[in-house]
């Protein structure tokens, strides 16, 4: 390869290794990280890897020069390049150390990079005042002295350990954790091979800043897995919490009622005992639930709180049944919260009886429930929100089957909750 075209090579190497440093750079300044120590970190990789691309830019610049007057900057240039690309190795150390669970403070194996960091810094100045290692001939040429393997024996032997580190740490760190940090120790040490082949050739600083890219974004994707997991568990611990927050007026109210009918209408109070048992075997069933359920198991829990609550509100309380389309599944503790809600904010001994109608369908996108009532209507919370019930249904059904819940106004006066379970959203029956 000709001097003017390895020239152009290298330039267009340090660009494009610019420019995706420079990406990953915005990238870490941009997004929120979960953990401080872990933005900390991600931005001073790509203000090094930055720093470092633009001093290869520099040395690549002064050395084309070839003038008496652009030794001291080359010199430079390459100084920085050297020393900035090294100062990687100990920061991947610790970010390994760190997603591991293990304290960098007192660590051996970070103690060992560091001292072999130091040991290839010395290295560095020392060869800027001899020729053993490298040199720059007064008409600004780059030449490798007798001694130049030295150099790279530190830096070697800092890759080789941060790989024992991260191969011996493996069951901690996720797939993902652990492939990107491999990338970035194999794919500069295959660049290192290919260029000591090829001399004059800048490969290293494309293939450090592509990983490092590379590093950044897996270690992002890992970071958003958690997020969506965290969030199904928060739903998951939320619907737990309804399940054990069951209104205390309400149970108290239940065994009241069962006490009277005791003397009343025994084989009534027999019914209600058991409508009563089922709901709350129901509810606590829930609490294991971490995947969607049959309807029919849902219809069933709703059923038995209707027959508990219709015992208690004679009279007052009416149900309508449309449900010719059962074959699907839902998270559990959808329906009843919802019917629930329409009772506690429909009831009421001053206004007309309350008629609740739950129907579903079977739609070209998937399955409909529907819940009307003929109470005073849907009214928001002080704070804006709808009922912290119904916030938390939504919330599960986007997390468990990409499903929505839609509130609306119903003609007449009461309000209609529409519920939509699309196919493949693991709602299919």
């Amino acid at each position: 390869m000709s001097v003017d075209i390895l020239v152009i090579v290298n330039f267009a190497v340090a660009v494009s290794a610019l420019i995706i440093s420079l990406i990953g750079l915005v990238l870490s300044l941009s997004v929120g990280f979960e953990r401080r120590w872990e933005k900390i970190m991600c931005r001073a990789m790509f203000l090094i890897l930055t720093a470092y691309v633009l001093s290869d830019l520099m040395t690549i610049v002064s050395l084309d020069l070839q003038q008496s007057g652009s030794v001291r900057l080359s010199q430079v240039g390459l100084f920085l390049q050297s020393l900035l690309d090294s100062l990687l190795m100990p920061l991947l150390t610790a970010y390994i150390l760190r997603l591991a669970g293990e304290s960098v403070r007192g660590s051996r194996v970070l103690r060992l990079v560091l001292g072999l960091w130091v040991v290839y810094f010395l290295l560095l100045v020392v060869t800027q005042f001899t020729e053993f290692i490298y040199y720059f001939s007064a008409d600004n040429v780059y030449h490798r002295g007798p001694w130049y393997p030295i150099l790279l024996v530190p830096p070697a032997i800092l890759m080789a350990v941060n790989l024992i580190a991260l191969l011996r740490r493996r069951g901690a760190l996720s797939r993902r954790q652990f492939t990107a940090f491999f990338l970035n120790l194999a794919v500069p040490l295959l660049c290192i091979l290919i260029q000591m082949a090829s001399y004059g050739l800048h490969l290293v600083v494309l293939g450090t800043t592509l990983m490092a890219l590379v590093l950044l974004l897996f270690l992002l994707f890992d970071q958003t897995e958690r997020s969506i997991r965290q969030a199904q568990e928060n739903a998951k611990l939320r619907a737990v919490s309804v399940v054990l927050q069951m209104r205390p007026h309400f149970i108290y109210n239940t065994m009241t009622s069962i006490y009277y009918l005791c003397q009343q209408d025994a084989e009534k109070a027999q019914q209600v005992i058991l409508d009563f048992t089922s709901y709350l075997r129901k509810n606590f069933t829930a609490i294991g639930q971490a995947e969607t359920i049959p309807f029919t198991e849902e219809l069933e829990h709703t059923r038995a709180y209707l027959a508990v609550e219709q015992v208690r509100f004679e009279g007052m309380l009416f149900v309508e049944l449309d449900v010719p389309h059962t074959v699907f599944r839902l998270p559990p503790l959808t329906l009843q919260p919802i019917v629930e809600n329409a009772v506690k904010h429909g009831v009421d001994p001053e206004l007309e009886p309350l008629v609740i109608r739950i129907r579903t369908r079977e739609t070209p996108e998937g399955s409909d429930i529907t819940v009307e009532d003929t109470g005073p209507g849907f009214s928001p919370s002080d704070d804006g929100e709808p009922h912290v019930a119904l916030a938390n249904i939504r919330e599960r059904l986007e997390l468990m089957c990409r499903g929505t819940l839609e509130i609306t106004p119903r003609s007449g006066g009461g309000t209609v909750v529409t519920v939509h379970i699309p196919q493949g959203g693991r709602g299919d029956g």
